[in-house]
């Protein structure tokens, strides 16, 4: 190996490239294990150059460390948000399996989930409801049925924001029971004459849990729909 010496910083002191190749990790001693290259690596190499730097440096002419320590508080600061990305992953891994956990208890359970289709069945017609995320000043529920014809407009008026659970008898606007068939839901809402955002809910039984691909959990209801867990408006 070279014996060739190797200037640090500004200063005219030398360290032997046997050393820096030993601090790097490249001497042909250590040639079978790479040097690292994460911050806690990167780190211990600073602080040995810096040691090594102050030991060989001039007396007469002392070094100015306050770059390579500079440095050093950056390597801190990048080794810290990387131990806080691991922390995060860990928590949002548990937080994901705790939310399924939940998820499977709701298995068997009626929920009020969005949805646009009802099936009446002997005249009766499951939960409806409807979701606002602002207050309105009027909110209805539309009904409609298989031929398109509007059966039944359920007029709520003015509501805060949440969900709004709904029972609809089962009956068209003159109060005659429909025919057994499937309906469909809209909502439509209006805060001071202009429109106004509103969704649907239809009540169904939950079969099964499905865990989406981002880790979240999602409901498989009897209607055929899958939601996810946080549109849920209701637990009936």
């Amino acid at each position: 190996m070279s014996s060739s010496n190797t200037t640090i910083g500004g200063s005219t002191a030398t360290v032997s490239q046997q050393l820096l190749d030993t601090m790097n990790g490249t001497s042909s001693s250590s040639s079978s294990s790479s040097s690292g290259t994460s911050a806690s690596d990167l780190q211990t190499t600073f602080l040995r150059m810096l040691v090594a730097q102050l030991q060989n440096q001039d007396p007469t002419n002392p070094m100015d460390s306050s770059q390579m320590t500079s440095q050093l508080a950056q390597i801190n600061t990048v080794s810290g948000i990387q131990q806080l990305n691991t922390s995060l992953s860990s928590l949002s891994t548990q937080l994901s399996a705790g939310q399924n956990a939940q998820a499977a208890l709701l298995i068997g359970s009626t929920v009020l989930a969005p949805g646009s289709s009802a099936a009446v069945s002997s005249g009766t017609s499951p939960q409806l409801g409807v979701t606002l995320p602002a207050a309105v000043s009027d909110v209805k529920l539309t009904i409609t049925n298989s031929a398109g014809q509007v059966v039944n407009t359920l007029d709520l008026g003015a509501q805060s924001a949440g969900t709004v659970p709904v029972t609809w008898n089962g009956k068209d606007s003159s109060g005659n029971t429909v025919a057994d068939g499937t309906y469909t839901i809209s909502a439509s809402a209006t805060t001071n004459g202009q429109s106004a955002t509103a969704t649907a809910l239809v009540a169904s039984q939950v079969q099964g849990v499905v865990q989406q691909s981002d880790g979240t959990a999602s409901l498989s209801l009897a209607n055929g729909k899958t939601v996810a867990l946080s549109s849920v408006g209701a637990i009936l």
